[in-house]
C-alpha cells in the first residue's frame, strides 16, 4: 500500500536565514541602542564578530557593509563620507519594533476602534433589525428578507414588502488622538540601565501600529528633559538622553495644546517615565530640585493632571520603577486624573502599551 511517513524535521540553523539576514538582526540592534550611529553600530558588530565569530571566509562584515549600500539600508554619500541611515532602514526598524511587541496583533481580528453605539455606522455586526428609511441597500441581508417574505406571504404568490426587509446592524468606528510622551532624562541612562532603548522601542512599534492599523487616527510623539518638544516618527531611532531633569509640567502642557488642535472626539496621553517631576520653567528660569518630591513641582503637576481630567482627556502612566515613593507620587497623579498607572520592568513595557491600548480603543474615552 502506497503512502507517506512524517516525521519532525528540525532544519539546520545556518539554512533559517541567510548570512545577511542573519547580520541585520544583530545590526539592526545595535542602531536602536547607538541612537541610528551607524559607524559604531558597524564597529560593535565587528567587535561580536571577534568575540563570538558571527561570520566566516565566505562572508565578511565587508560583505555585509556593501550588502547594506546594495539594498538601500545605508549610505556613504554625506558631504564627510561617514555612514547614514536610509529611509528604508528606518522603516524596517519601525516594522521590527511592532514584531517584537504587537505580533500578537496577528492571531487577533482586524478593525478598527469600536464604540458602544449602534445604528448607521461604518462596522457589519451579526445583528438584524428591521428596515428603516433611509439604510443603504447594500446592508439589506437578502437571506433573511427573502424567508420573511415567504412566511408572511407564502410560496404561490411571491411577494415582498418593506415590512419584510432585514438590514445587517453596523457599529460605528471612531477615531483616537494619542500623545505619546517619553522621558529623556538623565536618570534613563543611570545605574548602568538602558532605559531608553526600550522606550523607543515601543514608540516605534506604537507608531507603526496606528500608521498600519488604523490609519485614520492620530499619534504625536514628544519628549520632555528640562522642556517638552515634539518630534516626527522618523526621528525615533536617533533619540538619546541629555543631562536633563524631569520637567513632567512641560510635558503635559505641550500635550495639551498638540491635543487642542485635533478634532478627535477621543483623547489621550500615554508617558513613559522613570522618575518623579524634578523640574518647572518659572518664566525664563528653571525651578529644580532633585532631592525627594518638592511640593512645589507636585503641586503645579497635580494640577495639570486634573485640568486634563476635566476636559477628558485620560493619562496613562508607564512607570519603569519601583521605588515605594515614586508610587505614591503616581497613585497621586492617577487619583487627580483618574487615569491608569502601571508600574513596568523594561521587558513588559511594550506588551503593557499595547494592552492598555487596546483596551482603550474598546470604549469611549
Amino acid at each position: 500500500m502506497l503512502g507517506h511517513r512524517f516525521s519532525k524535521y528540525t532544519p539546520p540553523p545556518e539554512q533559517q536565514k541567510n548570512d545577511f539576514e542573519r547580520l541585520l538582526n544583530i545590526f539592526m540592534q545595535l542602531v536602536l541602542i547607538t541612537a541610528g550611529n551607524v559607524g559604531e553600530a558597524l564597529q560593535w558588530l565587528t567587535e561580536v564578530d571577534k568575540q563570538h565569530g558571527i561570520t566566516n571566509e565566505r562572508y565578511g562584515i565587508g560583505d555585509f557593509i556593501e550588502d547594506l549600500k546594495r539594498n538601500g539600508y545605508i549610505t556613504d554619500e554625506g558631504p564627510k563620507g561617514e555612514f547614514k541611515l536610509k529611509a528604508k532602514a528606518e522603516q524596517n526598524l519601525r516594522e521590527r519594533a511592532l514584531e517584537e511587541i504587537f505580533g500578537k496583533l496577528k492571531r487577533t481580528k482586524s478593525g478598527e476602534h469600536k464604540t458602544h453605539h449602534s445604528g448607521r455606522g461604518d462596522e457589519t455586526t451579526t445583528d438584524r433589525r428591521e428596515y428603516e428609511f433611509g439604510d443603504s441597500v447594500e446592508n439589506i441581508s437578502v437571506t433573511d428578507s427573502l424567508r420573511n417574505a415567504q412566511v408572511n406571504h407564502g410560496l404561490d404568490e411571491f411577494l415582498m414588502t418593506e415590512n419584510d426587509l432585514e438590514v445587517l446592524e453596523n457599529e460605528f468606528k471612531t477615531q483616537t488622538s494619542t500623545v505619546l510622551m517619553i522621558d529623556i532624562s538623565h536618570s534613563m541612562i543611570l545605574y548602568g540601565e538602558d532605559r531608553i532603548t526600550p522606550a523607543k522601542t515601543v514608540a516605534m512599534a506604537l507608531s507603526e501600529l496606528i500608521t498600519k492599523k488604523y490609519p485614520k487616527d492620530t499619534l504625536d510623539i514628544l519628549v520632555f528633559g528640562d522642556d517638552a518638544w515634539q518630534i516626527e516618527i522618523k526621528d525615533l531611532p536617533y533619540l538619546q538622553v541629555g543631562p536633563y531633569h524631569t520637567n513632567t509640567v512641560a510635558g503635559l502642557e505641550l500635550a495639551m495644546d498638540i491635543l487642542r488642535k485635533r478634532k478627535n472626539t477621543n483623547k489621550q496621553i500615554f508617558m513613559i517615565t522613570d522618575g518623579k517631576p524634578t523640574c518647572i520653567k518659572q518664566g525664563i528660569k528653571y525651578y529644580k530640585n532633585s532631592f525627594g518630591l518638592d511640593q512645589k513641582i507636585l503641586n503645579k503637576t497635580l494640577d495639570l493632571a486634573t485640568q486634563l481630567r476635566k476636559i477628558k482627556v485620560p493619562v496613562t502612566t508607564f512607570m519603569i520603577a519601583t521605588d515605594p515613593y515614586l508610587k505614591a507620587f503616581v497613585r497621586e497623579f492617577t487619583k487627580a486624573n483618574n487615569g491608569n498607572a502601571y508600574y513596568s520592568s523594561l521587558k513588559g513595557l511594550g506588551n503593557l502599551v499595547f494592552e492598555d491600548f487596546k483596551k482603550n480603543r474598546s470604549k469611549n474615552l
